[in-house]
């Protein structure tokens, strides 16, 4: 069935889109086409994309490791390169663990460890209430459990110790580099989602200094980070108990750290 907007030119929206500074123009393009129901419709979506505002917000979704996930407006959109931390994790687990993914935003690492994995069981959490509702909108069908609160702070103590994989996706950029960072994830997504701290890292080291408590005998925790925060990272990692190594994904242009608890 052929779009309702499929008479639209084209080349003048993907014109419009180029100049206003948007990389994959075309792409961009086809996706507002299909999104849109009527000209109308169209003229308003590109109206706010032009203005800056995230495509993924205006469709409504992303694509993250092959799947769509809803995202709503505020919500931390979904880097295809944090697709390097569902792989390390699938690497690391089988389909008998228990995981939890910590700063879990709209869900999308624990939609991606879902399908992956089949764990014994699998759980999920943030800070964000808007992130929260949006995740669990994502994991409706896939038994999770989505909690609301501050990392570990809201799962149940009966898991303290039996954890055999954490993921977390902590905001990881240092306070005076957010100012810097593009326009579409400073203006747009939640301040929680991104800062990191003076350094970056004042959140991971929280994961890390708790995870000792949460992870059974040779678990694992996997975090994303900034390439040059992983000697720091690492070192705050073994400080806490920890055994970290480093991989690096140069096609995804991501850093991820793996810390082991001993055991």
């Amino acid at each position: 069935m052929s779009s309702p907007v499929a008479s639209t030119d084209r080349a003048a929206l993907v014109s419009r889109l180029r100049t206003a500074g948007c990389v994959y123009a075309e792409d961009e393009a086809e996706l507002l086409l299909a999104a849109a129901d009527s000209p109308g419709r169209l003229a308003e979506l590109t109206d706010r994309r032009v203005a800056g505002e995230p495509l993924e917000y205006l469709l409504g979704w992303a694509e993250f490791d092959g799947l769509r996930i809803a995202v709503d407006a505020g919500v931390f959109v979904p880097r295809a390169r944090t697709a390097l931390l569902v792989e390390a994790a699938a690497e690391l687990t089988g389909p008998a663990s228990a995981v939890v993914d910590l700063c879990c935003g709209s869900g999308a690492t624990t939609v991606a460890l879902a399908h992956r994995l089949a764990p014994r069981f699998l759980a999920a959490a943030d800070i964000d209430p808007v992130a929260v509702a949006c995740a669990r909108r994502n994991v409706v069908g896939l038994n999770v459990e989505v909690y609301e609160g501050d990392l570990f702070a809201p799962l149940p103590r009966r898991w303290r110790g039996r954890l055999d994989l954490v993921l977390a996706n902590a905001p990881y950029v240092p306070t005076d580099a957010v100012a810097l960072m593009p326009p579409e994830a400073r203006l747009h997504e939640a301040p929680v989602a991104l800062d990191g701290g003076p350094d970056g890292l004042s959140v991971l080291r929280r994961v890390g200094a708790e995870a000792t408590r949460w992870l059974a005998p040779g678990g694992h925790l996997v975090v994303e980070a900034g390439s040059t925060q992983v000697v720091a990272l690492c070192d705050a990692f073994g400080a806490a108990g920890l055994a970290p190594t480093v991989r690096h994904d140069e096609e995804l242009d991501a850093t991820a750290v793996i810390a082991r608890r001993p055991g």
